[in-house]
């Protein structure tokens, strides 16, 4: 078998809440000196400006571990998902991989070229114009000119942003960003490829076409490691995955087993935490969802979706309430939009509940199904939330069937059959 390209023993990162770290040079000194004596120097520096010190035991509650004795291997040309929650330690493993942070302990050993795409503008100078990024990054990725040179045409072109490239990236927008950034990635033939959330900041159209780039380079031979909470993309893309949580990650599985893993954590949290408390929320906060429930109504025999948000102002203009139902394994089956009903006004009232009646003639197979809920103003996202509700359905008969469906369709659908003798 030949040499793992990424051989994780032991990474673990740990930090101390409420302080930066070292911020004088006679800290520096010490932090040296404790690492050259085989020394934990975090066990003698408290925070910033304090006497270094030993910690006292009421102290050492408050370390806080991002990542902790994390250990695997991936080899040349595996596609590894990296699946958990938001806080569960995805991205400071990735940090961690692409030496962006030093680990608190454990190794991380990779063997040839990285390109990573972490967070929307990591390793982009924002003086610098977008073609004079891309050849600073081929350059840190030991490329030769006249390599980028070649490149650079098809660089530009899958970023979509050609009559932009020679502006100064601080004038892109979060999208122009993300763009050009998994270009340069993806393109600059990095032998592995690290890959955080950011794509989600892309919309539908770019995200698509990154997972089908993401696809090409696997095909290529290439390693890749996707973090995603993108179910669906992940099982696409993946052979294996990682599953993290609380800064403990998995042993590699089968990507499906990490993902039903995933799922019924989630489907635990959903079920645990309401909508109103949730923290892991995206969005400028103008708006915020305080509610939300999918319940089935007897009288009518259907589910409805009531929906409850708050906001700062008195109407929103050419405002948008969005949500997408999936299974319980990350497949999206539908997405309701108040934008395509005619009956409804352009404009939302500043705070309100919103009421989503679905067909009777529909009805969900048994099983789990999850909401993500969001609400936009034009370009401007006011609040989005991620699983933020969880219904289950109930293994009963729908309509007027003569039994149990046993479907594994997630749509239960009224129908009527008709068939005549020829």
């Amino acid at each position: 078998m030949s040499e793992p390209a990424i051989s994780v023993r032991g990474l673990s990162k740990r930090y101390h809440l409420g302080t930066i770290g070292r911020h004088t040079l006679a800290d520096e000194f010490h932090y040296l000196w404790c690492r050259l004596r085989g020394r934990d120097p975090f066990q003698e520096l408290l925070g910033v400006g304090d006497r270094r010190r030993r910690l006292s035991p009421e102290e050492r509650q408050e370390w806080f571990w991002a990542l902790r004795d994390a250990s695997f291997d991936v080899q040349p040309g595996e596609v590894v998902g990296v699946i958990g929650r938001n806080g569960a330690g995805k991205s400071t493993l990735l940090k961690l991989l692409t030496r962006i942070t030093e680990p608190t302990s454990g190794e991380a050993v990779i063997d040839g070229r990285v390109a990573s795409l972490l967070e929307v503008g990591t390793g982009f100078h924002p003086e610098l114009t977008g073609r004079e990024n891309i050849y600073m990054n081929g350059t840190i990725l030991g490329m030769k000119k006249r390599e980028i040179d070649a490149k650079l045409d098809e660089i530009v072109a899958f970023s979509e942003i050609e009559p932009f490239i020679d502006t100064p990236v601080k004038r892109y927008s979060s999208g122009m960003y993300v763009r050009l950034a998994f270009s340069v990635a993806a393109h600059l033939d990095p032998e592995i490829l690290l890959v955080d959330e950011v794509l989600a900041v892309g919309d539908a159209a770019f995200q698509k076409k990154c997972l089908g780039k993401m696809g090409d380079v696997a095909r290529a031979g290439r390693t890749v490691l996707f973090v995603s909470h993108n179910m669906a993309g992940v099982k696409m893309l993946c052979s294996t995955g990682l599953f993290v949580e609380g800064g403990r990650v998995s042993e590699k599985m089968p990507v499906d087993e990490a993902v039903e893993r995933y799922m019924a954590s989630v489907v635990e949290e959903g079920q645990q935490v309401p909508v109103a408390q949730r923290t892991d929320r995206r969005g400028s906060g103008r708006v915020r969802i305080v509610g939300l429930d999918m319940v089935f109504e007897e009288a009518r025999q259907g589910w409805t979706a009531r929906v409850e948000y708050v906001s700062d102002q008195d109407r929103w203009k050419q405002a948008a309430l969005r949500m997408t139902i999936k299974r319980s394994s990350g497949e999206v089956l539908t997405r309701l939009d108040s934008t395509l009903m005619p009956e409804l006004p352009d404009d939302l009232p500043a705070s309100g509940r919103a009421t989503i009646e679905l067909s009777p003639d529909v009805q969900f197979a048994p099983g789990d199904y999850l909401i993500d809920i969001w609400c936009q103003s034009g370009q401007e996202m006011l609040d989005r939330v991620g699983d933020a509700c969880v219904f289950s359905v109930p293994d009963r008969v729908p309509f007027d069937w003569k039994g149990k469906s046993g479907s594994k369709a997630a749509w239960l659908v009224r129908q009527r059959w008709r068939v005549e003798s020829r």
